[in-house]
């Protein structure tokens, strides 16, 4: 039975109804708010458009059918709400047979941050089925629809269905055609939707031995054994899983460890510049671990080293260059910290020789008595290095935190940047241009903070916090959620993707820079295998023009030492650039690579080359320096005088040229 009340709240004349248990009984709507008693309906929300079913045992069930078109808001985050955690679906179509179309998780920033927003453009005579369920709460609360005209953005965004199965966690290029795909993940299964030129989806399921370990936690994905096909490494509270790409693509293996990893943050990374990819992870409540990869298929387990702190809450990893010295640097969010739960972060610097130095507090980013399981790292103020915003995962010690880079120390500049008063909390905090307008935006606390150049940000869309890639590849990020992908509605202005391709170093070149210059200056990006907190994105650097239509360089600077730069290059078009001495875009096909031994190497390094004539060797060092060249008959050669450090060595006989990189202990 259906009942009227008045209540004297804001000035508002709310209706108390109560919502129908079905999706065939839903109850008809109109503008205006709307008090929900108590979600105890019979039937719960399906498919699943934000998040997942987990812990959803009822569901309160409207409809709505607007008379004309126009733009529509669905909130329940409002000041009266000061409790409580709410989550809603948005469908079309027929009880049995519905589509995801809109809906939102903890996208509201009035309240306390748990609260749920969507806006999105109606038509006429359509019925949309609204749907309230018991994830987070069974209590009551008040929601409001809002009609307004037809929303006509320079930048926002529309919801696609992503009808899926297993956990959505990432959004990458899985068969290297330059799309990114979606990839969700189960016990037994890897599904992935490969994207197609024509705007859909080709979905594959791959079915595996069951996963020890599945990515409970996290996930991230990089080619470890070099075969062309990226591998994922599973996150989870007991230990580590990687699914490997079989040869050609066309399968995964499943290599579960047996070490007791409670792995939080899960990253692909070169750690010792040999490479080849390593896997670290985040470790809970023990030192943190981390998969040494010797090139030969293995990957051996290491513990400590990276973050030793007993007391464990090592949550937010993420691997780059903060000093610009061209090695990769690790910085950790802390959710805890001790008794204290003081969560102090920590910057493990690189000392460019395999060793690490804990420097955060030297620095300026000992960022204490907060709760961050993620960071965003990007040049904010486009002045040639890395600054960062260290998010909130909760309120009870704090909010968030932005710190510009000054020649590696680090100042605060929370107060004034629009990002310190923002109460939306969240784990994942990542930083992208979902505009194109050249200046780096922030995604956290489940909505976009549009960056303005100058480390201050204005707060724009709700759209929720997951991976993020252009997933219809017209050149603006998108964003994946559970059942339904926020497609970016774009604008005029102009962009460029760079897909690196690495020979000597890692063939994803995760841990390289690209820096893009145009009129609006010089744009930094790195390839990182995992951000945020739990997801897999896009392993291709993307860049937004803004209305310049003319790029002046591309310059790349590989893990390796080597350094590429192009010019003449087209804009709004994806560039592969391969790793090459001759730094040409084009594969040069006499460059083979070569295998030396022993690597790491002491003083005498080995090889193995076809022909009978004389061998020419040319040796650079990290920078692309020359510092040795020989000409000899011998496949092998004295490097006991040289330094300890990354080398490559290139090699020409017969009028063939062969490479490869070695370390100098």
């Amino acid at each position: 039975m259906l009942r009227t009340l008045l209540l004297p709240i804001a000035g508002i004349c709310l209706i108390t109804l109560h919502a129908q248990d079905q999706c065939s009984t839903a109850l008809p709507i109109t503008a205006g708010s709307h008090v929900v008693a108590a979600i105890n309906g019979s039937e719960v929300p399906s498919p699943d458009c934000f998040g997942n079913s987990t812990n959803v045992d009822f569901g309160e069930w409207y409809t709505y059918t607007p008379t004309t078109n126009l733009g529509l808001k669905i909130t329940s985050d409002l000041l009266i709400n000061s409790g409580g955690d709410t989550r809603f679906h948005i469908y079309t179509g027929t009880c049995g047979s519905l589509t995801c179309v809109g809906g939102d998780d903890d996208g509201g920033v009035i309240g306390n941050g748990y609260l749920s927003v969507d806006s999105m453009n109606v038509t006429a005579g359509v019925t949309y089925t609204i749907v309230w369920d018991d994830r987070w709460n069974t209590g009551g609360f008040t929601f409001e629809l809002i009609e307004g005209p037809v929303f006509v953005l320079p930048f926002g965004f529309g919801t696609l269905p992503n009808p899926t199965e297993g956990r959505v966690l990432a959004a990458v290029d899985m068969n290297n055609d330059g799309m990114d795909d979606v990839v969700t993940i189960d016990s037994t299964r890897v599904i992935i939707h490969y994207q197609q030129t024509n705007g859909t989806f080709n979905v594959t399921t791959y079915t595996t031995t069951e996963a020890d370990h599945e990515p409970s936690w996290s996930l991230c994905a990089g080619d470890l054994d070099g075969n062309g096909f990226n591998d994922l490494v599973y996150g989870g509270s007991q230990g580590v899983t990687m699914m490997m790409a079989t040869a050609g693509g066309t399968g995964f293996t499943e290599e579960s460890y047996p070490e007791y990893v409670f792995c939080q943050r899960s990253n692909m990374v070169d750690i010792n510049n040999d490479g080849n990819l390593d896997a670290f992870m985040c470790h809970d409540v023990d030192p943190n671990v981390y998969y040494i990869n010797d090139g030969n298929g293995n990957l051996n387990y290491n513990q400590g080293g990276l973050g030793d702190n007993p007391d464990g809450g090592n949550y937010g990893s993420i691997w780059i260059d903060f000093d610009n010295d061209r090695d990769m640097d690790l910085f950790i969010a802390k959710c805890r910290g001790g008794e204290s739960l003081a969560a102090i972060d920590q910057m493990h610097r690189n000392n460019g020789d395999g060793t690490f130095t804990e420097i955060a507090e030297s620095i300026g980013l000992a960022n204490g008595f907060h709760q961050s399981w993620s960071s965003a790292w990007g040049d904010f103020d486009r002045d040639g290095d890395l600054d960062v915003v260290v998010g909130a995962s909760s309120s009870s010690f704090g909010l968030h935190k932005v710190f510009r880079n000054d020649g590696g120390v680090f100042t605060d500049v929370s107060t004034g940047s629009g990002i310190e008063e923002f109460t939306g909390l969240s784990t994942e905090w990542t930083t992208h241009d979902f505009n194109n307008d050249g200046r780096l935006d922030i995604l956290g606390g489940g909505a976009i903070h549009l960056g303005s150049g100058d480390l201050t940000f204005e707060l724009g869309t709700s759209v929720g916090n997951h991976a993020v890639g252009d997933l219809n590849n017209d050149g603006f990020l998108d964003i994946l959620n559970t059942q339904s992908i926020r497609i970016n509605n774009g604008n005029a202005n102009n962009w460029l993707r760079v897909n690196p391709i690495g020979t000597i170093s890692n063939r994803n070149a995760i841990g390289a820079r690209i820096l893009v210059t145009t009129a609006l200056g010089t744009q930094i990006r790195e390839i990182r295998s995992g951000d945020g907190f739990r997801y897999m994105s896009s392993l291709m650097a993307h860049f937004g023009l803004g209305t310049d239509d003319v790029i002046e360089e591309v310059r790349v600077l590989w893990p390796s030492g080597l350094i590429s730069v192009l010019n003449d290059v087209e804009i709004n078009t994806t560039l592969d650039v391969v790793e090459e001495v001759n730094t040409s875009v084009s594969t040069n096909k006499e460059q083979n690579v070569l295998k030396l031994y022993p690597n790491p190497t002491t003083d005498r390094l080995y090889f193995d080359i076809t022909g009978t004539g004389p061998i020419n060797l040319v040796v650079l060092n990290a920078m692309g320096q020359r510092v040795l060249a020989s000409t000899m008959v011998t496949n092998n050669v004295d490097v006991s005088s040289l330094p300890a450090g990354v080398y490559v060595l290139q090699a020409s006989r017969d009028g063939r040229s062969f490479q490869a990189s070695f370390s100098k202990e």
